[in-house]
């Protein structure tokens, strides 16, 4: 028994020791555009685990860079956060010397340079994202790597991603620009068919919307979520 006690012990902190990893699910999302006013939806599910144990089942991976320009963050979360505080500083740096805001792609090309330069050595996956008077509404990938890829309609990130490839594929207009309310359906269903899939994703799933308006946060619970499941047509039967 104590031999069995002690074993479960070593093994509890072989887990906790792991570094602490956002194994997520991380979207943006464009809507508008046109004679409309653009803007994009950003969205991300809240488990942060260590090896097997959720060390934070409530985190937010939705970071702010600047005014209207925020990054999901996915992978390492020491890493994720170290680049977003020095992509901050960068920011910070460039209005002061420039006299203007900051731009969406000048905010993604310096998580770009961090990520590139630093990629033997970083866990980092990241979607930024925002509004600016330039652009309107844009959307930047930084996969692993460092390789910066704009999109004109979503970008999907973290080990949940691979589960709802084909829900993006299939439930993303191509015909004609996406609502504001339509882009907020769509991430969130996303993001909750893939906390439903991987274990490595769960817990609430947040939001952030930006566009001419500024930027507006939503919180969705986890019991939303199994209330979605629960009113999904049965299959397989």
């Amino acid at each position: 028994r104590e031999s069995h006690l002690f074993s479960s012990v070593i093994m509890a902190y072989t887990q906790l020791s792991t570094p602490v990893s956002l194994g997520t699910t991380i979207m943006a999302c464009k809507f508008g555009g046109g004679d409309g006013d653009s803007g994009v939806v950003l969205c991300a599910d809240s488990r942060t685990s260590t090896g097997a144990y959720i060390a934070n089942k409530v985190a937010d991976k939705i970071s702010q860079l600047a005014e209207d320009i925020w990054i999901c963050r996915s992978g390492s979360a020491a890493d994720t956060q170290a680049v977003t505080e020095y992509v901050r500083n960068g920011i910070r740096q460039h209005c002061s010397m420039q006299q203007r805001p900051c731009t969406v792609f000048t905010a993604a090309q310096l998580c770009q340079q961090i990520a590139y330069n630093n990629k033997s050595r970083l866990s980092a996956g990241m979607i930024v994202a925002g509004y600016d008077s330039e652009k309107g509404g844009s959307v930047y990938g930084i996969p692993l790597g460092g390789t910066l890829a704009p999109t004109e309609s979503y970008a999907i990130g973290g080990s949940g991603s691979t589960y709802i490839y084909a829900y993006c594929e299939k439930f993303f207009p191509t015909d004609a620009p996406l609502t504001r309310e339509g882009a907020i359906e769509f991430c969130r269903k996303a993001v909750m068919l893939a906390t439903m899939r991987d274990g490595s994703s769960g817990g609430c799933v947040r939001m952030m919307i930006v566009d001419s308006a500024g930027s507006e946060k939503r919180f969705y619970r986890g019991n939303e979520r199994d209330a979605y499941e629960e009113s999904r047509p049965a299959t397989n039967q």
